[in-house]
């Protein structure tokens, strides 16, 4: 069991771009620390007054084997980002000594996160003719972000896999699209304000946000067999697939790491006093 979250602004939100990814990333703290990463992405960005292109396609990753609770303090997001995802890991395949098993993990130009369980990822590579993105890879995400390359996040791709999932990742071919997947067995929450819609593994997450941040959403839980594009704050396409649900998988409990939570609410307290 694993946390995804993250989030697409527009470049107009007043929403504070790191202490949200902070209030996210204590919102899922719980649900795993065998690892935690964050990615974010930047569009057009200012200083003194002049605007200056970066580039718009590249994703900046950060990750590191603990909890949540190690990195909060150092999570950092530009003020001009407009796209972030985070995770924290509680791992079942690809062990986290290996720095490219860990999430966000990335296969080309695309960068993700997943929470769930893909059992046949090693069929789908060898089916597909497709080689892992680094030598020693084994974690099974990467095959979501694999399909999603090869196919440009064509969700007819996702029922090639089985197994449960809840997913999110950036294409640096395609600047400005974030994309959010649920298949089967893992929950996906929407938050939707005025100028960005935020995402999480659980509600409880979005309510986080809304208490620190002073931002009001409306939430929705997101259907299974649903990819949801985002850009610019707002939601630009919804597609539907039908996942693959012919697996078992052996219920595991919502909450991995407790502490965690406890540790990240009182650290974010006082992180946001400083704001």
């Amino acid at each position: 069991m694993c946390g995804i979250a993250g989030y697409s602004l527009s470049s107009a939100s007043s929403t504070w771009r790191t202490l949200s990814a902070q209030a996210l990333l204590t919102g899922i703290a719980e649900r795993g620390a065998d690892a935690v990463g964050y990615a974010f992405r930047a569009g057009e960005a200012f200083r003194a007054g002049e605007a200056f292109r970066v580039d718009e396609g590249a994703v900046t990753v950060h990750k590191q084997r603990s909890g949540a609770s190690e990195l909060l303090d150092r999570v950092f997001i530009p003020e001009h980002a407009t796209q972030v995802l985070l995770h924290v890991r509680d791992y079942t395949k690809g062990h986290p000594r290996i720095e490219a098993n860990n999430h966000p993990v990335r296969h080309g130009a695309v960068v993700g996160v997943h929470n769930g369980i893909i059992f046949n990822d090693d069929d789908l590579f060898a089916a597909r003719g497709i080689p892992r993105d680094e030598a020693g890879m084994t974690v099974d995400s990467e095959i979501i972000f694999a399909l999603a390359e090869s196919s440009g996040s064509d969700p007819r791709e996702l029922e090639a896999l089985r197994g449960s999932m809840a997913a999110a990742w950036f294409d640096e071919r395609e600047p400005g699209f974030l994309r959010l997947a649920r298949g089967t067995g893992r929950p996906v929450w929407l938050g939707v304000g005025p100028e960005e819609v935020l995402f999480a593994s659980t509600e409880r997450a979005l309510e986080i946000v809304e208490r620190f941040c002073q931002v009001e959403l409306a939430k929705e839980e997101l259907e299974e067999g649903t990819l949801v594009t985002l850009s610019d704050g707002r939601e630009v396409e919804r597609r539907r697939f039908r996942p693959n649900r012919e697996f078992e998988e052996q219920k595991l409990p919502a909450v991995r790491a407790p502490r965690e939570r406890a540790l990240c609410l009182e650290r974010l307290a006082a992180l946001a006093a400083l704001v």
